[in-house]
């Protein structure tokens, strides 16, 4: 179903200002045709201006107001008939009716505020408070809007179950797909997201592993979750897109809010990342300490500060790797004799 925008019916404020002078004019028509009558005229003014008190009313309920990014889909006795778009103030056919299903569906997102004891209250000081909520709430909302999807806990490629959660920025681009293509498109696209997650983030692995592919080429790569935020982040908003292009919604970004592993692996995997970080930091402090003993060596040797056979080396190199690598402050002892 390809959407009618309607720009011709910007006429509210002309159709407003007429049917009220026409209710004055009855009103007059009513005073006039009644002492008419009772001096013996026509009653036919009085008849006029009775049925039109009566029915005069009815334009008043074709009365549209649209404020800026806001849309209103309509129909006219289950037909589609256009959309108005744009802020303003319309006339249409008394008899079209707003379509909006998702008008109250409320997810974790910006612009689902559930107002309904200030609908109520409104209803209770006024009569007409439901009508205008009702109203309100078939308006379509054309503002980029922000799904905060709950946390889901999945399994990475590895097996190793994570939770994520994202953050997805969407907007309805097309009203008619929105409304008739798809039964609820707040729903909807909620689902989607929760697929298009669960599809994306099973590719990749939470750290950097070895032997995994995460592009689809063949060849081992370094993706990750934890690494490459941006790319999974841009994979899962294609994904998204391509779910939901059929209900005329456009996801303009999605976001990685939240990511860990899950609570049950938490503490091992913590475990396992500071082995690893012991391991590379002691690689670092036995690399720098080969460098510095070398250096020595070769220092004393250059400079024919004493000369030292191979088994006074290997004691030289063990007393200072012990020096350099170890945990705690050396305590050496001092020899006052001879060195050999």
């Amino acid at each position: 179903m390809e959407e009618k925008i309607l720009t011709n019916r910007k006429h509210g404020m002309l159709v407003l200002i007429l049917t009220t002078l026409l209710y004055l004019a009855a009103v007059a028509g009513c005073v006039l045709g009644g002492m008419m009558t009772s001096d013996g005229g026509s009653s036919v003014l009085l008849g006029i201006s009775i049925v039109w008190l009566c029915i005069g009313w009815f334009p008043y309920c074709g009365l549209k107001v649209l404020k800026p990014q806001e849309a209103l889909v309509l129909t006219l006795f289950g037909k589609y008939v256009g959309t108005l778009k744009g802020d303003g103030f319309y006339f249409v056919n008394p008899f079209c009716t707003s379509v909006n299903p998702a008008a109250d569906t409320h997810l974790h997102q910006s612009g689902d505020v559930d107002n309904k004891a200030a609908k109520s209250s409104v209803s209770l000081a006024f009569n007409t408070g439901k009508t205008q909520a009702d109203l309100a709430g078939k308006k379509i909302s054309l503002k980029i809007m922000t799904l905060n999807n709950n946390r889901q806990k999945i399994n990475d490629c590895l097996g190793n179950p994570v939770e994520i959660g994202i953050a997805v920025m969407w907007r309805v681009v097309d009203t008619a797909k929105a409304v008739f293509h798809v039964d609820n498109y707040k729903e909807y696209l909620s689902l989607q997201c929760d697929t298009a997650l669960r599809n994306i983030v099973r590719i990749y692995p939470y750290d950097v592993a070895p032997n995994v592919d995460t592009t689809g080429d063949g060849i081992a790569d370094e993706g990750s979750l934890r690494g490459s935020s941006e790319v999974v982040a841009a994979r899962i908003r294609d994904e998204i897109q391509r779910r939901v292009e059929e209900a005329g919604l456009e996801i303009v970004e999605a976001r990685i809010t939240y990511l860990a592993y899950a609570p049950e692996i938490a503490a091992v995997m913590l475990q396992r990342q500071q082995a690893s970080a012991v391991i590379d930091a002691r690689k670092m402090i036995v690399d720098g300490a080969v460098g510095m003993v070398e250096m020595a060596l070769e220092r004393l040797s250059e400079n024919g500060v004493v000369e030292l056979d191979e088994e006074r080396k290997a004691a030289m190199v063990s007393n200072l790797l012990v020096v350099l690598c170890g945990n705690r402050d050396a305590q050496p002892v001092v020899n006052s004799g001879s060195l050999y």
